[in-house]
C-alpha cells in the first residue's frame, strides 16, 4: 500500500516520481493537503494519519511517499509524529533539494568551518535579514510569492552577486535562471536560492 499527499488540484508530485513502479493491485491512499499558510493548523494531517492507521491496525504495510529528505521540512514528518509511537516505522533517508541544488548548480556550498543556514522565505523580512546577515552560506527555500521580498533583502545586504536560483531541482522540469531575469509572479513555491560560501578552499 502507498500513501501520498495531493494538492487542491489533485496533483501528487511524490506519486508521479514513482508512477512507473506502482502496480495495479496496490492500494493507494491519497492525502489531500491544501497548499496554504494555514495548512499546519488544519486537521488534514490528522485525517491522513488516521486513513493510514486503519490499514496499519489491520496488519497491512503502508509506504508513505515523499520528495527529498522525509525529515527535513517534509510532509512525512507530520504523519510520523502522529503514528510512530503507535506503529513500527522505518524511515528511508533521501536527498533534499536544499543539498541537491548545489550539484545541479555546480557550486560548493561550504568549506572547512562554514555553517550552512537553511531559511524559509516565509519568515518576516526582519528575520530573513538578520539570518542572512550572519550566514556563512545559506539556502532560502519556499520562495514562491515571497521572492520579491527575498530579492530586495539580498540586494540590501549585497548578496545578489553570490545568489544562485533554481526551481524544481533534479526534476525533469528543473530550471536554472539568473535572478535578474526572473519575473516574481512566475516564481514557484518549489524553488530556492543558494548563497554559497565565500571561504577559499585550501
Amino acid at each position: 500500500m502507498i500513501a501520498y499527499p495531493t494538492l487542491e488540484n489533485g496533483k501528487a508530485l511524490a506519486r508521479s516520481i514513482v508512477a512507473d513502479f506502482i502496480r495495479p493491485e496496490q492500494i493507494e491512499i491519497p492525502m489531500p493537503l491544501p497548499f496554504s499558510v494555514q495548512r499546519s493548523s488544519q486537521p488534514y494531517y490528522d485525517l491522513g494519519a488516521e486513513k493510514i492507521a486503519r490499514h496499519l491496525s489491520a496488519g497491512r504495510d503502508v509506504a508513505v511517499l515523499c520528495e527529498g529528505e522525509p525529515m527535513l521540512y517534509g510532509t512525512f514528518m507530520y504523519i510520523f509524529q502522529r503514528l510512530a509511537a503507535r506503529f513500527p516505522t522505518e524511515v528511508v533517508p533521501g536527498i533534499s533539494s536544499t543539498l541537491a541544488s548545489a550539484a545541479m548548480l555546480g557550486v560548493p556550498i561550504t568549506f572547512r568551518h562554514d555553517v550552512l543556514t537553511i531559511i524559509p522565505a516565509t519568515l518576516t523580512a526582519e528575520t530573513l535579514r538578520d539570518r542572512l546577515a550572519s550566514a556563512d552560506a545559506a539556502v532560502i527555500i519556499k520562495l514562491g510569492r515571497h521572492f520579491a521580498k527575498v530579492r530586495a533583502i539580498l540586494d540590501e545586504l549585497n548578496l545578489l552577486h553570490r545568489a544562485r536560483y533554481i526551481e524544481r531541482a533534479t526534476q525533469v522540469n528543473q530550471r536554472i535562471v539568473a535572478i535578474a531575469d526572473l519575473d516574481p509572479a512566475e516564481v514557484p513555491y518549489w524553488s530556492l536560492i543558494l548563497i554559497p560560501s565565500q571561504t577559499q578552499p585550501q
